[in-house]
């Protein structure tokens, strides 16, 4: 049994971490600086988990922190910074010990910890600690954000030992292993592995010698083979086994700041982004020097002060190669600005380098990262901003004024804007526009809608929840925690499912109302359905998506930008006679598993609370197999715990001795997980029957040694099909004299039951799986092992089980905060109302990349593409629309739209859809020609669906005039009263 409350409460994590995340709650960690960076790098080390953080500022917070402090309340203000946070951050996870330091960060002081931050540090300052840090072995990151810059820095020493493994273990099921010298081993796929790689093996049978052998090379011959050593002495090889590569250890070396200043290792996704990444090393030098010498940063938009950074940056002499002066400019004249997504993104990803430190996972830095989203500069109409424009207000959006002005920050209280999930990128967006001041104005407005309810496995990366609120709405407690940040900011909590079903409360009319959409979904089809609506509305959205150290971001812009193409849903089907009787990975008897659990826990309780409900259940011409499942169901019921107990022993049985018995008759071969399984079993048998369960063990072990089971002997003659059948094919044929029998047994049943007090209402429980309940990841994870025992494939462990069962996707705190952060970047210049395709800018992240793959790439989105039709050129976003009520006031004829298109546009059109319901078709004889024409929209779409819509998406093909042109033009929106 396994399923502890860290598992729980950090399972995501863990699947991104590996087994290094049991390093963190010993670990200790000085965060400098308790401004909008220090608090998102000192949120996610928290959340995550490090045992103990301390948090080091010497200033008092001031309104204009606000900006981007999210852990700052309105009673914080003229109080010290970091004790100011403290609460806010132990609050997060009690887990965790939050302190606070004020002084002086002194040797002795720095030496009692692993990692050492600094987010508000002078240069000089860095450079001390960096020294002390690099000589005493200590990890030693810089992180810095000034207004639309930011720049990382991380020193881990001389021989830092990490393991750069991401996600599992690559691996492929054995099929043979030939004797010879070398060695072949025909497995199930070798696209991962690499000459060279050292294998392992485990599972195998027959040639057990290579059981437990040390790491061996390989060479891979094909898609299907490797060589390996000698086996020509071993056993032959007879079924099963996994072959796995090993990761080796990797050391990596770092010099220290003082030395990484002069000659600067730069990360960049591209060697063409190289020199402007020296040049922001100049720069953010420069700032350094001009603060020194002025004692504050450059005025916002002062071009004297930005000349003067453009000097003491060609002075100090620290650029490698040319200078680019524009962008120094640039860079200087918004410095003195903060705003919360420059400061997620940084923040983000030294937490990321700190959790590298610790858990020793992932290759660190290596060793400077420069990021930057200058090109907000150039909006048009930006460059004309004046140093009045962006003057402080003595605001909390002053920081962001002195980016974009006071004009804008009015504009953005005044959106309108859906976020789609409230999940852990729902909750840093939610969190980033209060910072904003996003729909903050008298008519602004933010929906934030998602039907899910806080669970404990949400805590570790989704920072508006507590403890408290587990099992509540949320988009309800999301939207609360919004308001206690920023209670300007206008916020509605929806707790509605974004699909067809819910287009009644969100249809074209909701749509084209909003300003714009943020997407912070984690389905294909969810993503598909939502960028479908926006497409159709004209409504800009911008989509955001992580999976473990990995995100997107991608910008929706009508009219602009390419939309992203359909993506299909990931296809985890086995064939049933495969995951019946003859598995050979893990996955398939995981899969097994889980349709064990339905079959047995679900799938049963609903018919027999459906055959005690309706009385019209047995009218209905039901399957054999059903009106069977319910009479054994009812026949089966338990009276007590035991009677639970040996119901799961018997089960035991005659799945992983009797079938695999008749499996070994019928396919002779050429052969304290068992207790887990009785117990989980009896758990679930007992809940769907509502008996007391029973934990004890020893009880339970009482139970079995009483239960008796008759012998097994295997059927003659019995088939068991080798390939998949088609399901006509594998219909037994009905008996008709047993389905009278069953169902006059069932009538008689159901009549002793009414009135008995074994009758409740309804009378069993049917069991949803949840993959975070432990109970039924500790069944699913029992039945996979024994029947993984059963074919001699290796098994998997309690969250490796949990993981494939439940499809649960790796999460982590930093990429999530990283995501959000990009995106709302972008959302600064959807409101800006931004017609210029250069300025935006799609991005990917990979927090776990080493030096041959980039860490952070922005790119520029692909254009919208165009079309030929009908003579014309449309673009994808391009509509027509046409009022579905002709002047009888009546719903328009299928006749009236086809004169609509041929006075309008001089089309004739062959055929008329919508949806998947055709509406005219000219090749169907005269009759129902004249009869689809004379319909109005109305009566052809009468499906719930069809009535909800106010706005009905026609489509339509036309006699050919192009032989270039598409298929069909662009989409008619028809609107209906």
């Amino acid at each position: 049994m396994a399923g502890s409350d860290e598992e729980a409460r950090y399972s995501r994590q863990l699947y991104v971490l590996g087994d290094g995340a049991r390093r963190l709650p010993g670990s200790a960690v000085l965060v400098s600086g308790l401004r909008g960076t220090g608090a998102q790098v000192a949120t996610a080390l928290v959340l995550a988990g490090t045992g103990r953080v301390v948090l080091h500022d010497c200033h008092a917070a001031s309104t204009a922190d606000r900006t981007h402090q999210f852990l700052l309340g309105e009673s914080d203000l003229g109080q010290n910074r970091a004790k100011a946070s403290q609460q806010a951050l132990a609050e997060l996870n009690p887990h965790v010990v939050v302190e606070t330091h004020s002084g002086e960060l002194s040797e002795a002081f720095l030496d009692s910890f692993q990692v050492v931050v600094l987010t508000e540090s002078p240069l000089e300052e860095q450079l001390r600690i960096g020294d002390f840090c690099h000589a005493r072995g200590i990890c030693f990151i810089v992180a810095d954000a000034k207004g639309l810059a930011g720049q990382l820095f991380c020193d881990f020493g001389e021989h830092f030992v990490f393991d750069p493994a991401e996600g599992d273990p690559v691996s492929a099921a054995v099929q043979h292993i030939s004797q010879g010298n070398p060695g072949v081993v025909t497995c199930m796929g070798t696209e991962d592995f690499e000459d060279g790689d050292l294998v392992t093996f485990s599972g195998v049978q027959g040639m057990t010698e290579l059981n437990g052998q040390k790491p061996v090379p390989v060479r891979v011959l094909d898609t299907s083979r490797l060589e390996i050593g000698d086996t020509s002495s071993f056993s032959p090889y007879r079924c099963g086994g996994l072959v796995s590569r090993v990761q080796q250890p990797k050391e990596c070396s770092h010099e220290p700041l003082r030395q990484a200043l002069k000659e600067p290792r730069i990360k960049v996704a591209n060697p063409e982004d190289l020199p402007r990444s020296h040049s922001l090393h100049a720069a953010f030098q420069a700032l350094h020097a001009f603060r020194r010498d002025w004692g504050r940063l450059p005025r916002p938009r002062a071009p004297a002060d930005a000349e003067l950074v453009l000097e003491l940056a060609r002075s100090l002499g620290a650029q490698q190669g040319p200078l680019d002066e524009d962008m120094v400019r640039a860079f200087a004249s918004v410095s003195a600005g903060d705003l919360c997504p420059v400061a997620a993104v940084v923040g983000a990803l030294a937490a990321q380098e700190v959790l590298k430190a610790v858990t020793r996972k992932f290759q660190p830095l290596n060793q400077w990262l420069y990021f930057d989203a200058l090109e907000c500069l150039a909006l048009p109409g930006a460059a004309e901003l004046t140093e009045t424009d962006c003057a402080p207000r003595g605001s909390r959006y002053d920081g962001q004024i002195a980016v974009f002005g006071a004009n804008f920050q009015e504009n953005l209280g005044h959106q309108k804007y859906l976020v789609v999930g409230a999940g852990a990128i729902g909750c840093e967006l939610l969190k980033n526009f209060a910072m904003m001041g996003l729909a903050a104005g008298p008519d602004g407005e933010l929906i934030v809608t998602d039907m899910d309810t806080v669970a404990l496995s949400n805590l570790h990366r989704q920072l508006l929840y507590r403890s408290a609120d587990i099992s509540e709405p949320k988009s309800v407690v999301a939207a609360a925690a919004v308001q206690r940040m920023n209670p300007d900011v206008r916020v509605t909590p929806h707790q509605n499912q974004m699909g067809p079903a819910t287009e009644m409360h969100y249809g074209d009319n909701f749509f084209r109302h909003l300003d714009g959409v943020a997407s912070a979904l984690d389905t294909i089809e969810a993503r598909t359905y939502l960028e479908r609506r926006c497409l159709r509305c004209h409504t800009p959205l911008v989509d955001s998506g992580t999976e473990g150290t990995r995100g997107h971001v991608l910008a929706m812009v009508p009219s602009l930008t390419k939309p992203p193409e359909p993506a299909s849903p990931r296809d985890g089907t086995f064939p049933l006679c495969t995951l019946r009787h003859f598995p050979h990975t893990i996955q398939h008897t995981l899969q097994w598993a889980h349709d064990e659990f339905e079959g047995l826990f679900q799938l049963p309780a609903e018919q027999v609370n459906r055959f005690m409900e309706d009385p019209d259940f047995l009218k209905q011409q039901l399957p054999r197999e059903v009106l069977k499942q319910v009479w054994d169901s009812l026949w089966e019921r338990p009276r007590d715990w035991q009677d639970c107990v040996r119901w799961a022993r018997q089960h035991w049985q005659s799945c992983y001795h009797d079938t695999i018995i008749q499996l070994l008759h019928t396919y002779p071969p050429e052969h304290d997980t068992h207790l887990d399984y009785v117990l989980a079993a009896a758990q679930l048998f007992a809940q769907v029957h509502r008996v007391p369960p029973c934990r004890d063990r020893a009880a339970i072990q009482a139970i079995l040694r009483d239960v008796v089971l008759p012998p097994f002997s295997p059927q003659e003659g019995l088939q068991i099909p080798l390939i998949e059948e088609p399901a006509e094919e594998a219909q037994v044929p009905t008996d008709h004299r047993q389905l009278t029998q069953i169902t006059q047994d069932l009538v008689q049943r159901r009549q002793e039951l009414v009135g008995s007090e074994e009758a409740q209402a309804p009378l069993m429980e049917p069991i949803h799986f949840d993959k975070d309940n432990n109970v039924h990841i500790d069944f699913i994870t029992a039945a996979s092992n024994l029947r993984a025992e059963n074919y001699g494939i290796s098994p998997a462990n309690w969250l490796t089980s949990k993981r494939i069962a439940g499809q649960i996707v790796p999460a982590i705190i930093t990429t999530t905060a990283a995501v959000a952060g990009l995106a709302c970047l972008e959302i600064y210049k959807l409101v800006w109302g931004c017609q210029d395709l250069s300025c935006y800018r799609d991005s990917n992240i990979n927090l776990s990349a080493d030096d041959q793959h980039y860490l952070l790439l922005r790119f520029q989105p692909r254009p919208a593409p165009t079309y030929r039709y009908g003579g014309w050129e449309w673009s994808c976003w391009d509509r027509l629309e046409m009022q579905g009520v002709g002047a009888d006031g009546q719903v328009v004829t299928v006749q009236e739209v086809l004169d609509w298109l041929q006075r309008t546009h001089g089309w004739t059109v062959t055929m008329l859809l919508c949806g998947d319901d055709v509406l005219y078709d000219s090749k169907a004889d005269a009759e129902t020609r004249a009869r689809q024409q004379a319909r109005r929209l109305s009566e052809n779409l009468e499906g719930a669906r069809m009535v909800q819509q106010q706005n009905l998406e026609l489509l339509y093909m036309c006699e050919e005039e192009d032989a270039e042109a598409e298929d069909t033009g662009p989409p008619l929106l028809c609107s209906l009263p």
